[in-house]
């Protein structure tokens, strides 16, 4: 799918959802050469930022942001997407650190699940492809400069749900998370739908609420690039006349009368006995 289509596309789910903010495309680079010019890069600025900041940026001021390990303060986020060499060990031990989780073992445990990313050959193939890249660049989708991985979107549940609906109208693929309310608008809204060709529902956890600014109403979901056009073919489309569409159609209750409250009543009857003088 061309860059011109993916814009279009990008556009008219704006526009159709009526989103709050726009949606970002996330293209992975494998060198710096690849920064389009205007990129915003935090470092040249002297300044370091979030992933998820950067991506707040895209979404909300329509930016165009470039972010590699030198431009991103979270550490562990550029550990876990290898843009940086750090051991397993003491990748573990910053998060013991941090407390996240109960223990040390709770830690391991954790790291194992994600490990089991990387298992078999597969895995092996989806590790070099993560070892490839140095960092990404966020743009409004509808603004892209370059051919995005995967598009992010934010909303709320109502236009997550449409979105949902879309990606499994067909269910040939059905939208499978997990979740643990960290890394999620940079793991799972990024690089996983990437590296894994899957959707991820995004619940934006600690750094997301701390550091970009996400809104307490706010979700999110991460798609393969890939998946723009299915998205759009397949919006509204579930449950035909019954889909509850965009703004959301609500059933209101019928049938109502004025005896609904006590308040209600005590002026239905006022009325009624000052007309009967």
């Amino acid at each position: 799918m061309n860059l011109e289509t993916l814009k279009k596309l990008g556009n008219d789910l704006y526009h159709r959802l009526h989103l709050p903010t726009f949606p970002v495309s996330i293209t992975y680079i494998k060198t710096e050469k690849e920064i389009p010019e205007g990129a915003i890069r935090p470092s040249a600025m002297g300044q370091k930022w979030s992933l998820c900041q950067a991506i707040a940026y895209s979404r909300r001021h329509g930016w165009h942001v470039a972010m590699t390990a030198d431009d991103n303060f979270c550490v562990p986020a550029s550990a876990f997407h290898k843009w940086v060499d750090v051991s397993d060990e003491d990748l573990i031990e910053s998060q013991v650190r941090q407390g996240w989780h109960k223990d040390r073992a709770a830690e391991q445990n954790r790291y194992n699940f994600y490990k089991g990313l990387f298992a078999g050959q597969s895995g092996e193939h989806t590790l070099k492809k993560m070892k490839e890249h140095i960092g990404f660049v966020s743009s409004p989708l509808s603004q892209a400069q370059m051919e995005p991985h995967t598009v992010i979107v934010y909303g709320d549940g109502t236009h997550i749900t449409h979105i949902i609906q879309a990606l499994c109208y067909d269910y040939t693929m059905p939208v499978l998370s997990t979740f643990e309310g960290f890394g999620e608008t940079c793991f799972k809204g990024g690089l996983a739908p990437f590296i894994t060709g899957r959707p991820q529902v995004v619940i934006p956890g600690m750094g997301d609420r701390a550091f970009a600014g996400i809104t307490p109403e706010e979700l999110a979901i991460g798609i393969p690039a890939s998946q723009m056009e299915l998205v759009m073919q397949n919006l509204f489309k579930s449950g035909g006349e019954l889909n509850i569409g965009q703004p959301v159609k609500t059933l209101l209750p019928m049938g109502l009368t004025e005896s609904i409250t006590p308040g209600f009543a005590f002026l239905k009857e006022k009325i009624k006995q000052k007309r009967s003088l």
